[in-house]
């Protein structure tokens, strides 16, 4: 029979919190060195974050290089104009969650190259080389050109010849708006060269592109299906948005969360309505179309958003910033015990939900469905399966939102109480409980509420009760027992130091009422037998296999020759 053996007298409990783990960089790694200046940065993912928040600099927690910039839900970000050569870069990556507070995450550095070559070219982004139609008022854009500390541009209306802006340095920056407009239904040649401090950027192709007519850019646009907040929208809606004035067309931009486009980015229609496939359930979706005609965009149009049919999430809701979830909550716990007096037993389940099943996992790899109720009567050991799910309707076709665990059915018994330890502490009584038995136990004293301490200290001798009871409801077994006033003889301390004085522990019997005692077992707080004393030997050395023990208390019990127990406790003092 397995037996459980307890003897912890007291305890304190400390519980800690457990925070959100923070990513570590992957690219670079955490110290690395001669890192490329224009490598991207790459970090773990972290389930179940909402989004990231990136700041670059170069001290810890430093923003001047990125300052909070919310990147959604990629893991990889790379710095719009590189990073500074030669430096130590700190990063740090801010955990950004809808239903919770930010979390920052402490900085992590590495320290990038000396740069001794000159940058590569560069291209234009916006306009594109050989683009038409571009309004005059363009600003242009092109792409980060690596190493590079810096842009000379040149504009004209013939190649070659810089007859609008000639050699122009615009520093560190990827765009530049021009002082005024380009001449309209003219093609203007466009030169951008990189530099750094080992000089200019080598034969980079000067590029073109042709203005429009004259004009205004068009007003925004505002949805009509799905309206903005709507709900219950079909998973491969039909989009459809009001026509703007003047427009030539639209730039639709679509994403899960405000800061995202990953289900339309920058889509270009030439139509005000559009199908879109495949969106996911119970996700709220943001919407931002932009109208555009030769003269340029619409300015400052606004973001809508409406949610997909119902599913079981979790999914965000904008009205209360919080996430909702039609999944069960559940506890199920990972062992359930059976009473082997009371065979088969009934398990029910703790959660609520629309409906339920158990399955029990046969050897061959198979299962088998034993219930479909709230409980199941269970008759034998063994690994199972339980689902609990609700039930959202959606069309013809209801949902089920499932929760599943395995769990392992052990078997259960009635406690039997083997021994109570009752030691003296100073003005206090320690009681300890020694049971056998199958079961998961727990214990009340004098009929309080039960826990899971088989241990209690009382301050005053006297009659008390101890019961124990199985939480898988097996039973339970209640025994009485008296708390009396120690016997004296019991040294309350000793210190095996070798100076010939008190160094070792062993009954002293006094003149009057001494004890017949035979034998003692000396134990430590945690119940570990350490020593068995007869009463001929000179007494315990302090010691465990040749070990000396550290100074604390000790508990001894001790047997008489008639029989009777007597336990206590005393220190050891070093």
């Amino acid at each position: 029979m397995y037996k459980k053996l307890f003897y912890i007298l007291c305890f304190f409990s400390t519980y800690i919190g457990i925070a959100q783990d923070c990513p570590g960089l992957t690219n670079p790694l955490q110290g690395a060195t001669n890192v490329p200046v224009e490598t991207p940065i790459s970090w773990e993912n972290v389930v179940g974050v909402t989004g990231y928040i990136i700041s670059i600099g170069t001290t810890p927690g430093g923003t001047e290089i990125i300052n909070e910039q919310a990147i959604g839900t990629a893991i990889t970000f790379s710095p719009p104009l590189g990073l500074p050569e030669a430096t130590t870069i700190y990063v740090t990556i801010t955990l950004f969650f809808f239903d919770q507070d930010n979390i920052v995450c402490p900085s992590q550095f590495f320290t990038t190259e000396d740069v001794t070559t000159v940058p590569d070219c560069t291209s234009l982004e916006n306009p594109q080389d050989g683009d038409t139609n571009i309004n005059v008022g363009v600003s242009l854009v092109w792409e980060y050109a690596a190493k590079a500390l810096g842009y000379r541009i040149t504009l004209g209306t013939l190649p070659g010849v810089g007859d609008i802006l000639s050699n122009f340095d615009v520093g560190n920056t990827l765009s530049f708006n021009p002082a005024a407009d380009f001449p309209a239904g003219t093609t203007i040649f466009v030169k951008v060269v990189p530099y750094n401090e080992n000089g200019m950027a080598i034969n980079c192709t000067e590029e073109s592109f042709t203005t429009g007519t004259l004009g205004e850019p068009p007003g925004c646009t505002y949805l009509i299906t799905p309206e903005n907040g709507a709900i219950n929208v079909s998973l491969s809606p039909f989009i459809e948005w009001a026509p703007a004035q003047n427009a030539l067309g639209y730039i639709v931009n679509i994403g899960k969360t405000p800061y995202t486009n990953e289900v339309l980015d920058g889509a270009i229609f030439y139509t005000t309505s559009t199908y879109v496939l495949n969106f996911e359930s119970n996700n709220t979706y943001f919407v931002r179309i932009i109208p555009f005609n030769t003269a340029g965009q619409a300015k400052f149009c606004g973001q809508e958003s409406f949610s997909t049919i119902l599913g079981c999430g979790p999914f965000y809701d904008p009205d209360t910033g919080e996430l909702i979830s039609y999944y069960p909550e559940s506890d199920f716990p990972d062992t359930v015990g059976i009473c082997d007096n009371n065979l088969p037993t009934t398990i029910q389940s703790p959660d609520v939900a629309d409906g339920y099943r158990w399955y029990q996992l046969l050897d061959t790899g198979a299962e088998e469905l034993i219930s479909e109720e709230r409980f199941a009567a269970i008759s034998e050991t063994g690994n199972y399966r339980y689902e609990v799910f609700n039930i959202i309707p959606d069309g013809d076709q209801p949902i089920e939102c499932l929760f599943t665990k395995e769990f392992t059915v052990t078997v259960s018994s009635i406690a039997s109480i083997e021994d109570i330890f009752i030691a003296k502490l100073e003005e206090l009584y320690n009681v300890t409980v020694e049971i056998s038995g199958l079961g998961d136990y727990e214990y009340s004293f004098d009929g309080l509420e039960f826990t899971e301490n088989n241990f209690k200290v009382y301050p005053l001798v006297g009659n008390h009760t101890i019961t124990v009871r199985d939480r898988n409801g097996c039973g339970e077994v209640t025994q009485t027992f008296v708390i009396k006033s120690p016997p004296t003889g019991f040294p309350p301390y000793f210190s095996p130091n070798g100076d010939g004085i008190n160094d070792y522990w062993q009954y002293v019997p006094p003149k009057v009422n001494a004890l017949p005692i035979k034998l003692i077992y000396v134990y430590n707080r945690y119940g570990k037998l350490l020593a068995t004393v007869g009463r001929l030997t000179r007494g315990w050395d302090g010691t465990y296999n040749s070990n000396p023990m550290p100074a604390d208390g000790y508990w001894y019990k001790a047997i008489a020759t008639d029989g009777k127990v007597y336990t206590g406790n005393f220190s050891l003092v070093r």
